[in-house]
Protein backbone atom coordinates (compact mmCIF):
# COMPACT_ATOMS: atom_id res chain seq x y z
CA UNK A 1 0.00 0.00 0.00
CA UNK A 2 1.22 3.76 -0.82
CA UNK A 3 0.56 5.70 2.13
CA UNK A 4 -0.50 9.04 2.24
CA UNK A 5 -0.69 12.14 4.08
CA UNK A 6 -3.04 15.06 2.54
CA UNK A 7 -2.47 18.27 4.52
CA UNK A 8 -4.68 21.23 3.43
CA UNK A 9 -6.27 24.08 5.41
CA UNK A 10 -9.54 23.63 3.73
CA UNK A 11 -11.67 20.84 4.83
CA UNK A 12 -13.04 19.97 1.91
CA UNK A 13 -10.35 19.47 -0.11
CA UNK A 14 -9.20 16.87 2.56
CA UNK A 15 -12.06 14.93 2.67
CA UNK A 16 -12.37 15.29 -1.41
CA UNK A 17 -8.29 13.58 -1.74
CA UNK A 18 -9.05 11.26 0.73
CA UNK A 19 -12.36 9.70 -0.95
CA UNK A 20 -10.45 9.65 -3.93
CA UNK A 21 -7.76 8.24 -3.43
CA UNK A 22 -8.74 5.49 -0.83
CA UNK A 23 -11.02 4.49 -3.64
CA UNK A 24 -8.10 2.73 -5.19
CA UNK A 25 -6.78 -0.49 -4.09
CA UNK A 26 -3.33 0.01 -3.12
CA UNK A 27 -2.97 3.86 -1.80
CA UNK A 28 -4.40 4.26 1.71
CA UNK A 29 -4.69 7.71 3.61
CA UNK A 30 -3.41 7.23 6.74
CA UNK A 31 -3.79 11.24 7.52
CA UNK A 32 -5.47 14.48 6.31
CA UNK A 33 -4.95 17.09 8.68
CA UNK A 34 -4.19 21.09 8.20
CA UNK A 35 -0.92 22.50 8.02
CA UNK A 36 -0.15 22.99 11.68
CA UNK A 37 -0.37 19.52 12.39
CA UNK A 38 1.15 18.54 9.37
CA UNK A 39 5.20 18.01 11.03
CA UNK A 40 3.56 16.26 14.01
CA UNK A 41 1.79 13.88 12.27
CA UNK A 42 3.79 12.57 9.25
CA UNK A 43 5.93 11.75 12.63
CA UNK A 44 3.33 9.55 14.15
CA UNK A 45 2.44 7.81 10.95
CA UNK A 46 4.99 7.91 8.49
CA UNK A 47 3.12 8.45 5.03
CA UNK A 48 5.11 7.67 2.09
CA UNK A 49 3.91 10.42 0.22
CA UNK A 50 2.88 13.92 1.65
CA UNK A 51 0.41 16.38 -0.41
CA UNK A 52 1.03 19.92 0.74
CA UNK A 53 -0.79 22.75 0.08
CA UNK A 54 1.69 25.49 -0.88
CA UNK A 55 -0.43 28.08 0.94
CA UNK A 56 -2.26 28.01 4.19
CA UNK A 57 -3.17 30.75 6.84
CA UNK A 58 -2.10 28.97 9.89
CA UNK A 59 1.38 27.91 8.77
CA UNK A 60 3.44 28.71 5.11
CA UNK A 61 3.59 25.48 3.21
CA UNK A 62 7.31 25.99 1.99
CA UNK A 63 8.28 25.71 5.97
CA UNK A 64 6.75 22.59 6.47
CA UNK A 65 8.76 21.26 3.10
CA UNK A 66 11.64 22.55 4.86
CA UNK A 67 11.01 20.81 7.95
CA UNK A 68 10.04 17.57 6.39
CA UNK A 69 13.28 17.65 4.36
CA UNK A 70 14.92 17.86 7.23
CA UNK A 71 14.15 14.76 8.51
CA UNK A 72 16.15 11.39 8.81
CA UNK A 73 14.17 9.34 6.08
CA UNK A 74 11.87 12.37 4.91
CA UNK A 75 8.63 11.43 2.84
CA UNK A 76 8.38 12.01 -0.84
CA UNK A 77 6.53 15.48 -0.35
CA UNK A 78 4.11 16.99 -3.81
CA UNK A 79 2.78 20.90 -3.50
CA UNK A 80 -0.77 21.36 -4.16
CA UNK A 81 -1.80 24.26 -5.69
CA UNK A 82 -4.54 26.31 -8.08
CA UNK A 83 -4.24 27.09 -11.33
CA UNK A 84 -2.74 30.23 -10.50
CA UNK A 85 0.60 29.60 -9.91
CA UNK A 86 2.37 31.87 -7.54
CA UNK A 87 6.43 32.31 -7.32
CA UNK A 88 6.35 29.72 -4.20
CA UNK A 89 6.06 27.10 -6.63
CA UNK A 90 9.63 27.67 -8.02
CA UNK A 91 10.82 27.91 -4.85
CA UNK A 92 8.92 24.43 -3.22
CA UNK A 93 10.70 22.71 -6.47
CA UNK A 94 14.35 24.04 -5.57
CA UNK A 95 13.90 23.20 -1.94
CA UNK A 96 13.38 19.53 -2.71
CA UNK A 97 9.62 19.33 -3.82
CA UNK A 98 8.92 16.29 -6.05
CA UNK A 99 6.93 18.33 -8.11
CA UNK A 100 3.27 19.62 -7.40
CA UNK A 101 -0.41 19.02 -8.60
CA UNK A 102 -3.41 21.27 -8.86
CA UNK A 103 -6.24 20.99 -6.52
CA UNK A 104 -8.69 20.37 -9.39
CA UNK A 105 -6.52 17.79 -11.05
CA UNK A 106 -8.79 14.82 -13.02
CA UNK A 107 -9.60 12.45 -10.12
CA UNK A 108 -9.69 9.60 -12.32
CA UNK A 109 -5.94 10.59 -12.89
CA UNK A 110 -4.80 11.54 -9.11
CA UNK A 111 -4.22 7.69 -8.38
CA UNK A 112 -1.95 7.48 -11.57
CA UNK A 113 0.10 10.55 -10.19
CA UNK A 114 0.53 8.91 -6.68
CA UNK A 115 1.68 6.06 -8.06
CA UNK A 116 3.97 7.90 -10.03
CA UNK A 117 5.32 9.78 -6.90
CA UNK A 118 5.81 6.44 -5.31
CA UNK A 119 8.34 4.94 -8.01
CA UNK A 120 10.86 8.12 -7.63
CA UNK A 121 9.26 9.88 -10.63
CA UNK A 122 8.84 13.42 -11.71
CA UNK A 123 5.56 15.16 -11.27
CA UNK A 124 4.84 18.30 -12.87
CA UNK A 125 0.97 19.30 -13.93
CA UNK A 126 1.37 20.08 -17.39
CA UNK A 127 -1.24 23.12 -17.11
CA UNK A 128 1.33 25.06 -15.11
CA UNK A 129 4.60 23.56 -15.73
CA UNK A 130 5.28 25.93 -18.87
CA UNK A 131 4.08 28.71 -16.87
CA UNK A 132 6.56 27.72 -13.66
CA UNK A 133 9.24 27.80 -15.74
CA UNK A 134 8.85 30.71 -18.11
CA UNK A 135 7.86 33.32 -15.35
CA UNK A 136 8.61 31.97 -12.41
CA UNK A 137 12.06 30.82 -12.68
CA UNK A 138 14.92 33.19 -12.41
CA UNK A 139 15.87 33.10 -16.67
CA UNK A 140 19.18 33.89 -15.84
CA UNK A 141 19.57 31.19 -14.43
CA UNK A 142 20.38 29.25 -17.87
CA UNK A 143 23.37 30.29 -17.84
CA UNK A 144 24.63 28.25 -14.52
CA UNK A 145 22.29 25.46 -16.02
CA UNK A 146 24.49 25.00 -19.31
CA UNK A 147 27.77 25.04 -17.13
CA UNK A 148 26.55 22.58 -14.45
CA UNK A 149 25.12 20.26 -17.72
CA UNK A 150 28.17 20.13 -19.27
CA UNK A 151 29.76 18.34 -16.38
CA UNK A 152 27.79 15.15 -17.92
CA UNK A 153 28.55 12.63 -20.17
CA UNK A 154 26.60 11.53 -23.21
CA UNK A 155 24.99 8.98 -21.50
CA UNK A 156 24.08 11.10 -18.44
CA UNK A 157 22.76 13.40 -20.66
CA UNK A 158 20.83 11.02 -22.35
CA UNK A 159 19.19 9.35 -18.62
CA UNK A 160 18.45 13.32 -17.55
CA UNK A 161 16.99 13.91 -20.07
CA UNK A 162 14.62 10.36 -19.37
CA UNK A 163 14.09 11.45 -15.74
CA UNK A 164 13.08 14.73 -17.17
CA UNK A 165 10.11 12.81 -18.97
CA UNK A 166 9.17 11.63 -15.81
CA UNK A 167 10.41 7.90 -16.69
CA UNK A 168 11.34 5.57 -13.92
CA UNK A 169 14.58 4.16 -12.88
CA UNK A 170 13.18 0.51 -14.63
CA UNK A 171 11.93 2.85 -17.25
CA UNK A 172 14.73 4.27 -18.55
CA UNK A 173 16.57 0.81 -18.37
CA UNK A 174 14.39 -0.69 -20.51
CA UNK A 175 14.37 2.26 -23.05
CA UNK A 176 18.27 2.43 -23.10
CA UNK A 177 19.10 -1.62 -22.64
CA UNK A 178 20.71 -1.24 -19.52
CA UNK A 179 20.13 -3.29 -16.24
CA UNK A 180 18.76 -1.04 -13.19
CA UNK A 181 21.90 -0.59 -11.38
CA UNK A 182 23.91 0.56 -14.39
CA UNK A 183 21.12 3.43 -14.69
CA UNK A 184 20.58 3.89 -10.32
CA UNK A 185 24.49 4.63 -11.07
CA UNK A 186 23.81 7.12 -13.84
CA UNK A 187 21.04 8.92 -12.09
CA UNK A 188 23.16 9.29 -8.73
CA UNK A 189 25.64 10.65 -10.88
CA UNK A 190 23.75 13.10 -12.49
CA UNK A 191 22.27 14.54 -9.01
CA UNK A 192 25.94 14.47 -7.76
CA UNK A 193 26.98 16.39 -11.15
CA UNK A 194 23.96 18.69 -11.23
CA UNK A 195 24.41 19.40 -7.29
CA UNK A 196 20.61 18.56 -6.38
CA UNK A 197 19.00 16.04 -4.61
CA UNK A 198 16.04 15.40 -6.61
CA UNK A 199 15.08 14.27 -10.03
CA UNK A 200 12.48 17.32 -10.31
CA UNK A 201 15.67 19.61 -9.52
CA UNK A 202 17.46 17.96 -11.82
CA UNK A 203 14.98 18.54 -14.78
CA UNK A 204 14.33 22.38 -14.30
CA UNK A 205 18.23 22.21 -14.64
CA UNK A 206 17.58 20.35 -18.13
CA UNK A 207 14.81 22.33 -18.49
CA UNK A 208 17.10 25.80 -18.00
CA UNK A 209 20.00 24.22 -20.42
CA UNK A 210 17.98 23.88 -23.16
CA UNK A 211 18.01 19.96 -23.11
CA UNK A 212 14.26 19.52 -23.39
CA UNK A 213 12.39 19.24 -26.98
CA UNK A 214 8.75 21.21 -26.18
CA UNK A 215 6.99 17.82 -26.69
CA UNK A 216 8.29 16.99 -23.29
CA UNK A 217 8.17 20.19 -20.98
CA UNK A 218 4.98 20.33 -19.35
CA UNK A 219 4.57 16.20 -19.59
CA UNK A 220 3.07 14.72 -16.57
CA UNK A 221 4.26 11.18 -16.09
Amino acid sequence: MIRVQVVDDEALIRVGFTHILNAADDIEVVAAVPGGQAVRTVREVHPDIVLLDIRMPDVDGLTVLADLRRMPDPPVVAMLTTFDADEYVATALRSGAAGFLLKDTDPEQLPFLIRALAEGSTVLSSKVTRKVVDGYLDKSAREPAVRLAARLTERERAVLVLMAEGLANADIGERMHLSAGTVKGHVSAVLSKLEVNSRVQAALIAERAGMLGPSRAGDTR
